[in-house]
Formats: C-alpha cells, structure tokens, sequence
C-alpha cells in the first residue's frame, strides 16, 4: 500500500481537479481538508451511540479529506503562492486531522483505545522522521511504508468495510463479518487497519531515520 510512487502519475489528474478550486486560498483548502477530518472523527464517536451505518460517512468524510488536502499544494503551486508559511500550516492541520480520526476510532467502540493510542504515535513518529530529515539539511523524507496518502485511503477503506460488513446481508452469519477472532481477542476491520499503523508506521519512521543518519557527516560542520 504505497502510494508514494504514483505520484507522478496522478499529477495530471490532480491538476485538473485543482482548476474548479484556483481562486482558493491554498491556506482556506488546508482548513477544508481539517474540518472534514474533525467532523469524520465526531462522527466515529456518535457510532458507539448509534449505528455502524455513520462509517459510511466517516469513510467519505476522510476520503475528501484527503483530496483537500491534495489539493491546497496542487492550487498553491499553479498560482504562485506556495510559500513556507503555507507548507508549515499545512504540515499543522494534517498532524491535528490525524489525531481527530485516530481519536474518533478510537472512541467509538469499534478500536480498542490502546491499539488507537499506539497507532497514533507511530503516525507521529513517520511524520516526524520526514520534516527532522529536512530540518537537519537531508531533505523532506517521503519514503517508507506508510505515508499519508496510504494512510487516508487505508482508513477511509477501512471504515466503508465497517459500515459495510455490518448490514445485515442475507447471507451473513448470525455474527457481524466485521469481526475477526485472534488470540483470545475480538478486532474489527478498524482494529486491523490500526495493527497495520503500528507496524507500518515504525518501520517507516526507523527507515526513514535510518537513511537520514547514513546520509549525514560523521564530522562536526
């Protein structure tokens, strides 16, 4: 599930869904793409009060998240006004959008809050590797299993297949198909998600770090 590769190819695709948003701010698409992931994380918390069903929407709400979030760097790069100070606030709202989902799910009754918690600061600790490597002159880091684009689509998958493996088909068993049976224990297609953060997001953040220290001098500047 990495994402990174194909940006290039998706580029074009990208561009052509920035032109409706042009007259944006870059800054005001950043705060879009936040305000979805707040209300996608409200949402995963209602579900333990109510209904599966609100994974539908928490799954499209993350999903266009994303593509905001996509989109404030596409429309910033076509008008002229990227700066730091737009990279820098956007490296803040992506950071607060994941701890809105992260803490939804793990409110929700659907995640045990432990996995959540870990999954989180190894979401923290990729995202961190990436801007240390480029505060310390190597450059911003993208590589790794788990970037943020993997990570959007895994959770916005993962809580459509939670809405959707809990309606009650014809031919589903008495037991919702949303629940997997291990090690004594009961994981939701959520908590499966969240196991891959952990471990994706570890190696990722020690990969990164790993390739960042190679790269530096061994001597004092």
């Amino acid at each position: 599930m990495v994402t990174e590769g194909y940006r290039g190819r998706v580029a074009p695709y990208v561009d052509r869904l920035a032109t409706p948003f042009l007259s944006w701010s870059p800054n005001r698409l950043s705060g879009v793409a936040l305000g979805l992931s707040a209300l996608a994380g409200l949402l995963a918390v209602a579900a333990r009060w109510t209904s599966p069903l609100l994974f539908l929407a928490v799954s499209l709400l993350i999903f266009f998240s994303g593509m905001f979030d996509v989109l404030d760097g596409a429309v910033a790069r076509r008008t002229g006004r990227a700066s730091v100070r737009g990279d820098f606030l956007d490296h803040v709202f992506d950071r607060y959008a994941d701890l809105f989902i992260v803490l939804g799910l793990a409110f929700s009754s659907y995640a045990y809050p432990s996995l959540a918690l870990l999954a989180l600061v190894s979401l923290l600790l990729t995202s961190y590797m990436g801007t240390q490597a480029q505060a310390v002159g190597a450059g911003r880091s993208y590589g790794g299993l788990l970037t943020r684009a993997d990570r959007l689509l895994a959770l916005s998958l993962a809580t459509f297949l939670e809405f959707d493996l809990s309606l009650p088909w014809p031919w589903a068993p008495s037991e919702p198909l949303s629940r997997i049976h291990a090690f004594g224990l009961t994981f939701t297609v959520i908590d499966l998600a969240l196991v891959y953060f952990v471990i994706a997001g570890q190696w990722t953040a020690l990969s990164r770090a790993w390739a960042v220290y190679r790269q530096l001098p061994e001597r004092p500047a």
